[in-house]
């Protein structure tokens, strides 16, 4: 079993960290935008319109029912037959905000519904319109609620940035594949690639996990 090649690491070191600092850029802007666009998915979702309500279910379903590598593989090599073309770094983008877009509005809606009824009521008796009950009462609350599992959801967004290089974006994952075709150092490449997943994962879970526990603590205390 060959060993760590520290050779490797000096030599690639930069190509490596240029490629962790794509990774983050594409996780970084995903989720802003994933965050955002769920909302008002989330709201169209528990619309009474029909109208406003079935086309974003059946957004939502069709992203959850097909895998993230083909809708990448799809918006890149089969859009552009139909003169939409996007460079790597925007299919990327595109693709993985769908994606993530339509898991998150379903913590969204989940955590939208389960605000008590009781704010509501009282949001109404103060005459609040429907946009500031929304804005002001009922979304700080849904956003408090949801806040782990969007945590969760930004840990699997920064693995999931791997997938990016089946459009040729030059992340985390594709660099090491390129590197490892060069030179062979197979052992050395991937545990280095995976070391500096690990260094930004691990405590990321971990500061997730630590909001999870004061969200909890604040809940049990009556906040």
């Amino acid at each position: 079993m060959e060993l760590l090649n520290l050779s490797v690491v000096w030599t690639y070191g930069t190509v490596f960290l240029e490629g962790l600092a794509m990774t983050t850029f594409l996780t970084a802007v995903v989720f802003a935008l994933a965050v955002t666009i769920a909302i008002p998915l989330a709201i169209a979702r528990l619309a009474r319109a029909r109208l406003a309500r079935w086309p974003a279910d059946l957004f939502v379903e069709f992203i959850r029912a097909t895998p993230l590598i083909l809708q990448l593989i799809y918006i890149f090599y089969v859009l552009p037959g139909f003169g939409v073309r996007l460079d790597p770094i925007t299919a990327a983008i595109v693709g993985l905000t769908m994606n993530y877009s339509a898991y998150m509005s379903e913590v969204y809606r989940g955590g939208i519904t389960a605000v008590p009824r009781g704010q509501y009521e009282a949001a109404i008796s103060l005459g609040l319109s429907r946009f500031k009950m929304f804005t002001k009462v009922i979304l700080p609350q849904a956003v408090r609620i949801v806040l782990p599992a969007l945590g969760n959801y930004l840990i699997s967004l920064f693995k999931d940035t791997a997938l990016a290089s089946v459009v040729t974006v030059q992340e985390l994952m594709f660099r090491g594949e390129i590197i490892a075709a060069r030179n062979y150092q197979y052992f050395t490449v991937y545990t280095v690639t995976a070391i500096l997943y690990f260094a930004v994962g691990y405590p990321s879970a971990l500061l997730v996990r630590r909001l999870g526990g004061r969200r909890q603590t604040f809940a049990d205390l009556g906040g």
